[in-house]
């Protein structure tokens, strides 16, 4: 499988994936020696780690040829003060070149997109390559969701391991951590905490990615990364896991024609069915508010959603 961007999301993603030691990866990026060197790096962490020494770097696509999956984490990513939205017509022109590359070597391949703003790049990827929904998928929900997890486990003082959420919507502000959703050991998360402590930790999950940027000054990686790694393994061993994934939908949640968070079934396919959760009337507001500043974004492209 490839990983485009060799930067610390790519890199990450890259090493989450070979410690699973069942793929070759090939990590692409257009600066000289950055791929190369990082992939080394990856490799001699495996006799140490106990997974065999088989990343590549390259900076160009060929080697990537046949791959299964191909990861796209290239663009520019945020500073403090920018939204993920600021990135559009920049990371437009990225994406759209790395994955039309992508494509002429593994046309059979399923392209995880992880470059923001996540919503918009998406489109970009489906376009340029002319592929099927079920094979353009974005990294997103996982993501947010990992976050929302962690904040509930802290406050109930449980394991995240037994924190079960799903966050839809947007891959920004306005995205829906679905609190009808979220048990704690199969306990609605609503029994065990008060509601305006739920609502922080909502809030927070939102803004979870800024919360980062204003800390590192850069955005987040190792949490995307694993993430991303995790929807790699349920397509490249055909897992059919339910995950909240960045979908094409067409009528789903009576959304129609854009990329939005949804919960999907992922296997060897890519996305091999679309699963509708019963919402509440709150939460139903809060997704085509979501839908609402996705097109808004989307509008903004270039070469047109």
């Amino acid at each position: 499988m490839t990983v485009v961007g060799a930067g610390n999301v790519g890199a990450t993603a890259a090493q989450e994936i070979a410690g699973r030691d069942y793929a070759e990866v090939v990590l692409v990026d257009i600066k000289e020696g950055l791929p190369q060197g990082k992939a080394l790096d990856i490799d001699q962490a495996g006799p140490v780690l106990g997974y065999e020494p088989t990343v590549r770097g390259s900076n160009g696509y060929e080697e990537t040829a046949g791959s299964a999956v191909v990861v796209i984490t290239a663009g520019l990513p945020r500073k403090p003060g920018m939204s993920r939205d600021d990135l559009v017509t920049t990371n437009e022109e990225i994406v759209r070149s790395c994955a039309s590359a992508a494509a002429e070597q593994s046309p059979d391949a399923v392209l995880v997109i992880v470059s923001n703003p996540l919503d918009a790049m998406c489109h970009v990827a489906r376009k340029v390559t002319g592929w099927p929904r079920e094979r353009v998928v974005g990294m997103a929900g996982i993501l947010d969701t990992a976050r929302f997890r962690t904040f509930v486990a802290w406050e109930t003082g449980s394991s995240a391991k037994d924190v079960t959420a799903m966050v839809l919507g947007g891959h920004g502000d306005q995205m829906v951590p679905v609190v009808s959703a979220t048990t704690v050991g199969g306990i609605p998360l609503t029994k065990l905490v008060a509601a305006d402590r739920i609502e922080q930790m909502v809030e927070r999950t939102r803004k979870g990615g800024g919360e980062i940027v204003e800390l590192l000054g850069t955005s987040a990686w190792y949490a995307p990364g694993a993430a991303a790694a995790e929807m790699v393994d349920a397509i490249c061993l055909d897992q059919k896991r339910i995950l909240p994934c960045t979908a094409y939908l067409e009528g789903e949640y009576g959304i129609d024609g854009l990329y939005m968070g949804v919960p999907v079934k992922l296997g060897a396919r890519g996305v091999e069915e679309i699963v509708e959760l019963d919402l509440t009337d709150a939460e139903r507001a809060e997704l085509e508010a979501s839908s609402a500043a996705v097109r808004e974004v989307v509008g903004v492209l270039q070469h047109g959603g």
